[in-house]
């Protein structure tokens, strides 16, 4: 069954999905397979895979010059949705992403994510860069997800990019993009960023997963907001359980979300990483419930650093 139709059934069962990071280069997938082993014994609805930007990394020479070259840390995400899939019999969602990305590499993407019988997408535009001020697209490439939905459209229609008629079309792949309750942190405002909601789901997003929040009221508001702009996709709650102690400061500065007020009180209170890891087990177990009161029903967590807290927390929710 598909992504769409798995989030869309408008049921009282309570469905969690989880999303998971390749293995950094030359690591392996014991670790990662040992992670979704615990995952996968929640029955999730599905999972997906995130992808990254190659970067440029620097290497000193004997003669005490540098030399930069570009390296993908965590490559594999195509590779690594496929063993999923046939691993564990789970619905996967690779995301694919404009950074880095030419249109003919996303192309062949797509063209190999059909041979493998995978049809879920999550769309994005990608981050930026870490040497660059601000988001410069791939010469080649698209700007913006609104351009990358129009390939996959384009693609789901049966043309390749520049136009040439694909002989078997094969089935059409299902697309999801993310959204942001609290703004994305380029948008000049709350109202343009949804606006660019508004416009990926007019050009065929069929759903969309929140940035991570831990303020709930967050979430309502934007989805109000939403309905009220003729925002009707499903908007899924994306939810990642505090960690450690640093996550305090880290978390609002590389994921652009605000820590509330009442949660950051506790974490100045925490002595250690596990005080604090007890303390996200808590609040996000908290904030699920609150969701759930107001009828939410489809939960995503972001596993990174957290695979065992978010591990505790769904069995709390499923008792």
């Amino acid at each position: 069954m598909s992504v769409t139709k798995i989030i869309s059934q408008h049921t009282s069962n309570r469905q969690f999905s989880f999303e998971v990071l390749p293995p950094l280069k030359g690591t392996g997938t014991d670790r990662l397979f040992a992670d979704i082993d615990k995952l996968a014994a929640l029955e999730p609805a599905f999972i997906n895979i995130t992808t990254h930007h190659s970067e440029y990394v620097y290497r000193e020479l004997e003669d005490g010059r540098f030399e930069r070259s570009r390296v993908r840390r965590r490559p594999g995400t195509i590779a690594i949705a496929a063993a999923i899939q046939q691993r564990y019999h789970i619905p996967v969602q690779p995301h694919i992403i404009c950074s880095g990305a030419t249109v003919e590499d996303i192309e062949y993407e797509l063209i190999d994510l059909q041979f493998l019988g995978i049809h879920d997408l999550l769309l994005l535009r990608g981050d930026k860069a870490k040497e660059d001020s601000r988001f410069t697209p791939t010469p080649g490439g698209h700007a913006h997800t609104t351009d990358l939905i129009r390939q996959v459209q384009r693609f789901n229609d049966g043309f390749f990019a520049d136009g040439t008629p694909i002989k078997n079309p094969g089935r059409r792949f299902d697309i999801g993009v993310a959204c942001y309750p609290e703004k994305h942190e380029e948008a000049p405002n709350l109202e343009r960023d949804m606006q660019y909601l508004k416009e990926k789901q007019d050009l065929g997003a069929q759903y969309a997963v929140t940035q991570l929040f831990f303020d709930n009221a967050k979430y309502f508001e934007f989805v109000a907001k939403a309905r009220a702009m003729d925002i009707t996709i499903p908007i899924i709650p994306g939810i990642k359980p505090m960690a450690k102690l640093s996550q305090l400061t880290v978390v609002p500065k590389t994921f652009h979300c605000d820590i509330p007020e009442a949660l950051a009180r506790e974490i100045v209170k925490c002595k250690t990483d596990e005080d604090a890891r007890l303390l996200g087990i808590e609040w996000t177990t908290e904030q699920c419930h609150e969701l759930y009161q107001h009828g939410v029903n489809d939960i995503h967590f972001y596993t990174m650093s957290a695979v065992d807290s978010v591990v505790e927390i769904v069995k709390e929710l499923k008792k």
